[in-house]
């Protein structure tokens, strides 16, 4: 009896020793179960946001310690490009295809009605983002992620808003540019030919609510509502876009702060950056609060160079020691600011040098979400920045960046632009005149070298004649009427 007890007894101290076993194992499988969940993506585009308006890209007047923070944290590009208006680069980030490539060349007001009054007739752009175009939320959406639009959409009337685009969550996203006013209840006719706008899907604020603000405050209730799923938050503010408003406080901080030395010169506007800012820094609090961090791929950018017209009869910012601002083709008009933190991939405090382009972050993200699927997330226009993400100091097997604006602005005529290198190329349709840079020794573009070195510059005229053709993009033609 007593051998059979003790046989019971070894029996049971076994069962009781695989139990604490199994029970220490199922926490660990749960860690195992979180380090393979495909990592969060967060996109955090600003409006015409300047490549010289950040703290970590040398502004003086203006403060921005959290996208500073955030800089330090990943890798800092200095040569990443946009297209030279917001519609056109929103399209570009989303699909991954050149925005001539799409026909997409000005923003969507702009679509609506042809340019005329001018020498040439530009062509006509399209406006909405075609349903048949892949998206990258209808790519992270299919791969299982919540995907949510905060804040400006600008890619097409209802037919095309961000519901039929692969976004489960839509909030404020319309076909307008911009908002009337960055103060609740956001709606108003006072600019924009005094059309009423507002913004949607924003209700029940206070008379002092900022949008900047109210956009963060719902960015972060889509991570907390995405519990353990997966999610794709698209971040995307109207600040720093007209109308210049910033809140009372921080305007007149930043007026005690104005020197007659700085650059920047616009105190609002350095006030909506401060908020800009803020917002930055909450969200990537939310990450920290919620665990989320160490598996969340962070992208900030601007969608365009900065603003540099008169808002209320005061210069908007300084894209020095770029030369000209938003819709130019010179590079205060198309280079941006890029930061991307990829935990586990980017060293802190890195900066690239290597020319990069918005089309490349449909790659680079499906590069973090699905490593081993690289031929379903190819793309016709962008690489993946993951090679310049583990090893800064590393190059993109790509021959040139391209650059496309058959229309008129107040920076510019119709023009094309190409950069090779440290070598830079822009041609004028108006009169066929061709200007030649050597960013490398000349970045703000002062010095045209075009005469002194014919051979180069048909060179590069030659290949940006063949990528057009290519790309079948639109040209605009005579006719247009002084």
């Amino acid at each position: 009896m007593k051998r059979i007890a003790a046989s019971r007894t070894s029996r049971l101290t076994l069962v009781a020793i695989l139990c604490a076993c199994a029970i220490r194992l199922v926490p660990d499988d749960a860690a195992a179960a979180a380090d393979t969940r495909p990592p969060n993506v967060v996109v955090i585009l600003a409006d015409d946001l300047g490549w010289a308006d950040l703290g970590c890209y040398g502004a003086d007047l203006h403060e921005t310690p959290h996208i500073d923070r955030l800089a330090r944290q990943g890798t800092r590009f200095t040569s990443a490009y946009a297209a030279s208006i917001c519609s056109p680069t929103r399209a570009a980030l989303l699909t991954g295809k050149h925005y001539a490539r799409l026909h997409m060349t000005i923003w969507y007001e702009g679509s609506l009605a042809r340019e005329r009054g001018h020498k040439l007739l530009p062509p006509a752009s399209v406006g909405n983002l075609p349903l048949d175009e892949v998206t990258l939320a209808e790519r992270l959406r299919e791969a299982g992620y919540l995907t949510a639009l905060v804040g400006k959409w600008h890619l097409g009337d209802a037919n095309h808003y961000p519901e039929n685009q692969g976004f489960d969550v839509n909030i404020g996203g319309t076909h307008w540019g911009a908002p009337q006013t960055f103060f609740y209840p956001y709606r108003g006719d006072r600019y924009y030919g005094r059309e009423p706008r507002y913004v949607p899907d924003l209700p029940f604020g206070t008379p002092d609510e900022y949008l900047t603000d109210r956009l963060t405050d719902e960015a972060i209730a889509v991570i907390d509502r995405a519990g353990d799923r997966p999610f794709f938050l698209y971040l995307s503010h109207h600040a720093v876009h007209t109308p210049i408003e910033g809140k009372p406080q921080l305007v007149e901080h930043y007026e005690r702060k104005l020197s007659s030395e700085f650059h920047h010169q616009n105190a609002i506007y350095a006030a909506m950056t401060h908020s800009l800012d803020d917002s930055v820094g909450r969200v990537l609090d939310k990450l920290d609060e919620r665990g989320l961090t160490d598996n969340t791929l962070v992208i900030f950018l601007s969608d365009n160079g900065g603003h540099v017209m008169p808002f209320d009869g005061k210069q908007v910012t300084d894209n020095a020691p770029l030369r000209s601002g938003k819709g130019s083709l010179y590079e205060g008009g198309v280079r941006v600011p890029l930061i991307v933190r990829w935990p586990g991939v980017t060293t802190a405090g890195d900066a690239c040098d290597e020319p990069v382009c918005v089309m490349d972050l449909v790659p680079t993200i499906g590069a973090a979400v699905q490593p081993g699927e690289s031929k379903a997330w190819s793309v016709p226009d962008g690489q993946s920045l993951a090679p310049l993400l583990k090893n800064a100091t590393a190059t993109l097997d790509r021959d040139a960046l391209y650059f496309h604006y058959p229309h008129y602005y107040p920076t510019t005529s119709p023009v094309g632009a190409i950069r090779q290198r440290d070598w830079k190329l822009l041609e004028y349709f108006e009169d066929d005149r061709v200007e030649l840079y050597n960013l490398k020794d000349d970045q703000g573009e002062a010095h045209d070298l075009a005469a002194k070195h014919p051979k180069r510059a048909k060179q590069l005229r030659d290949k940006l004649h063949a990528w057009r053709q290519q790309i079948d993009a639109q040209m605009p033609t005579a006719g247009g009427g002084e």
